[in-house]
Order: C-alpha cells, then sequence, then structure tokens
C-alpha cells in the first residue's frame, strides 16, 4: 500500500515532459507581460514620472515594512546600486520615509507615507482585480495549486525582510 502524500511533499508520481515544462515557463512569462501591462497602464496615468520597479518597491514596502536596499536588492534581483536610487526616487517623491537603523546607522530601513500607500494601492487595485478574475477560472483548488507552485518558485526570497520567516 503506498502511503499517503504529506501537505507540502513533493509527488513522486508527478513526471513532467520537457514540452510540459516549456509550457508552463511560456505561461508564466506570458502571464508576468499581462501583469506589467496592468501596472504600465496605471503609471502613465501617474504625474510621478516612477516606473515599474518604483511601484514593486512600493508594493513590497507595504507588505513587508522596514525592508532596506540589501533587501530590496534580494527580493527583486535588482543591483545593490539600483535598489538604492529606486528608494532614494520614492523618497525625493516624498512616498517613503527613510531613517537610520536602530543598531546600524548605516542602514536606513524604509517605510511608505501616507503618499506612498495612495501609490501603490492605485496600481495593486488594478492587479488584484487581474488575480481574482484569474483565480475565478481556477476554481478553489486551482487558487491553493497556483499558490503551493508560486511559493516554491520564490523559494527563500519569502523570508526575506523584518520579522519574516520561511513558512512552514
Amino acid at each position: 500500500m503506498i502511503a499517503p502524500l504529506q501537505p507540502g511533499s513533493d509527488d513522486p508520481r508527478l513526471i513532467l515532459r520537457e514540452e510540459e515544462l516549456d509550457g508552463g515557463l511560456e505561461l508564466i512569462l506570458l502571464a508576468e507581460a499581462s501583469l506589467w501591462a496592468a501596472v504600465d497602464a496605471v503609471l502613465e496615468t501617474e504625474a510621478l514620472g516612477l516606473g515599474r520597479s518604483h511601484w514593486r518597491a512600493a508594493f513590497l514596502l507595504r507588505r513587508r515594512p522596514g525592508i532596506g536596499v540589501q533587501d530590496l536588492s534580494k527580493l527583486t534581483s535588482l543591483s545593490k546600486q539600483a535598489a538604492s536610487r529606486t528608494l532614494s526616487d520614492l523618497e525625493k517623491a516624498g512616498l517613503v520615509e527613510r531613517v537610520s537603523g536602530d543598531l546600524d546607522g548605516r542602514r536606513r530601513p524604509a517605510t511608505l507615507t501616507a503618499e506612498g500607500v495612495a501609490f501603490e494601492q492605485r496600481t495593486a487595485e488594478r492587479l488584484r482585480a487581474l488575480l481574482a478574475r484569474a483565480y475565478r477560472t481556477g476554481g478553489l483548488d486551482g487558487v491553493a495549486g497556483t499558490r503551493r507552485i508560486l511559493a516554491a518558485l520564490a523559494g527563500s526570497r519569502q523570508g526575506v525582510g523584518p520579522g519574516r520567516r520561511m513558512p512552514t
């Protein structure tokens, strides 16, 4: 008798061919393009002159307040220089506040201002609507399965930031 699979364990019966994996990669890339098109459409209406990396940083700051340049770099794969420039742009626009860290004055954790939260929310609302439509198409089982797949792809990045731990 085969032992039942534990939640979160790999299913050894799942064998995927190269074509199936390539189809999955293609869908991920196309989904990414759709999400960024939605982000771009909202950013074009903003008078701030900010781009995708700025919104992405604002979103991550809302979800993980207190991250700094190093954490933002790890989460986004931006270079530390690009992450620093992104946070500086947001700070100059009045969307982010940074203060010297308690233990290390060189570290400057960032948080969104009220204007920063509003900026982030305008774009996130559109993306949430897009994601909700896609989730409804997949049904309840599809939502849970998609979250497991995306969490596996995100890997250790899930644990980056103040007070973050890897989900168990």
